[in-house]
């Protein structure tokens, strides 16, 4: 049995209903975007996910990758509690309609991924699908999202992720030397979307709560830290996160990129390990 959510307004205060009859049911898939941080790394005036890029915000240009996508109801977006009425006019603007909820963060990521989701748990039932997403991470393909819930439909849960390609050491001096490498084949990059049923994410958080688990703003670290099983779906080195100057620039250039006919794609679909999960 399927469930939805039901009645709410959305960021303008326009009533949004959607089909709860009993000859169709639907789960509800609701996009939480994260963009609460102050961006200290990228060292600008304004948060990174504010800054413009062909003449529109970071935040917009991942959100509309999730307006774009048929299978996404809806969106929740945390953001710093002085950028709210900014980012809904910027929502207006570009007419993200499927934006329901913005809503403040807190002072960790965990803690901001966990008002967005009680901002949905206020509307909605446990079974919701959520796809948590880094609201800097605007090139995420509709291919990535169609692939993380075709995952999350046979696993239950889903992460963006690509294998690692670099020769990879542990260092114990703080990055000065190294005598211990670690075999690349065992290691896999996460990125997001990471998706979920809205219950499982709450009880993951929960838990953390109980066991003291603080500041893991990754839900697939905070799922592997409490006994849960990772399942990777198709992630791309296009899909990077807007961290620093130099990930901007690569950014642009991707924008006005497009890829020669004659490639070939490569799929990492269905790999799964139990334990690692870098973040």
């Amino acid at each position: 049995m399927y469930s939805v959510c039901t009645g709410g307004n959305d960021h303008a205060g326009n009533s949004r209903y959607y089909s709860n009859t009993k000859k169709e049911l639907t789960v509800m898939v609701v996009a939480l975007l994260t963009a609460a941080g102050i961006g200290s790394r990228m060292g600008q005036d304004i948060p990174k996910q504010f800054m413009h890029v062909e003449n529109k915000p970071i935040i917009i240009h991942t959100m509309e990758a999730f307006q774009n996508h048929p299978s996404v109801d809806a969106m929740v977006v945390v953001t710093l509690p002085a950028w709210i009425d900014v980012l809904k006019a910027y929502a207006a603007q570009f007419n993200i309609t499927k934006l329901r909820w913005v809503v403040a963060g807190g002072t960790t990521g965990q803690e901001s991924i966990y008002n967005g989701l009680m901002a949905v748990k206020a509307e909605c039932t446990d079974d919701t699908i959520i796809m948590v997403h880094d609201g800097n991470r605007c090139l995420v393909s509709s291919e990535i999202i169609s692939n993380s819930l075709a995952t999350f439909k046979t696993h239950g849960s889903a992460v963006a992720a690509i294998p690692c390609v670099e020769a990879v050491f542990r260092s114990q001096d703080n990055g000065e030397s190294s005598t211990i490498s670690i075999p690349r084949e065992q290691l896999f990059r996460t990125q997001t979307p990471h998706t979920y049923t809205l219950g499982k994410l709450l009880w993951a958080h929960e838990e953390a709560k109980n066991k003291g688990i603080i500041g893991t703003a990754a839900s697939c670290a905070l799922m592997q830290q409490l006994g849960e099983t990772v399942y990777f779906s198709k992630g791309s080195e296009e899909n990077l996160k807007i961290t620093t100057v130099d990930d901007m620039m690569i950014f642009k250039a991707l924008l006005h990129t497009k890829k020669d006919s004659w490639l070939k794609s490569v799929s990492y679909t269905h790999l799964t390990l139990p334990t690692i999960c870098s973040v």
